[in-house]
């Protein structure tokens, strides 16, 4: 009788076990979906649209003038000028930042420890604009706080761009 007992319980493991793993297999499903629509809807739109303003201010002779007036100060991290359209596009979208760095590899405008440089504002202030209007605004933030609020991502990936050019230098790529 006991060992009835141990083959049912046995059983209902196997059951809970099957149970855990459809489960476990319909999470996955769902994330990869989701995974897959956040990419599509977000981070391809804004791949998009750093290529776009890259265009257009090729096109427009814009990025010239961009990397002139801009020269002195992206040339304290050891970037050119026209470097300063990557921070522009981030600020708006991480990944028109991330695309618009691409871009400017691609084009010669940029080399692969410059790109590097370029990665920590994307990530430090990418999509600032979006997140302060969504969070900030939306939230309630006391007005006091708020320019700190959109400062402090900005200040860090200046001290980020800077520590990064020290590496890079380090190492020898600069």
């Amino acid at each position: 009788m006991s060992d009835e007992i141990k083959t049912e319980e046995a059983g209902t493991d196997n059951n809970q076990e099957e149970k855990t793993e459809k489960v476990d297999s319909y999470l996955f499903m769902d994330g990869a979906k989701e995974g897959f629509y956040i990419g599509i809807e977000n981070i391809l739109p804004a791949m998009v649209l750093g290529y776009v303003i890259i265009r257009f201010l090729e096109l427009t002779g814009l990025v010239n003038l961009i990397g002139k007036v801009f020269a002195p100060v992206m040339g304290i991290f050891g970037l050119p000028g026209e470097a300063a359209i990557v921070l522009m596009s981030a600020f708006f979208a991480k990944a028109a930042g991330e695309a618009t760095a691409a871009n400017l590899y691609a084009a010669g405008t940029i080399n692969a420890a410059q790109a590097t440089i370029l990665v920590v504002p994307c990530m430090l202030m990418g999509t600032l604009v979006g997140h302060y209007a969504r969070i900030v605004l939306v939230a309630g933030t006391n007005p006091k706080y708020r320019s700190h609020l959109l400062g402090l991502p900005i200040l860090l990936s200046l001290v980020g761009m800077l520590g990064m050019r020290g590496i890079m230098m380090l190492m020898g790529y600069m």
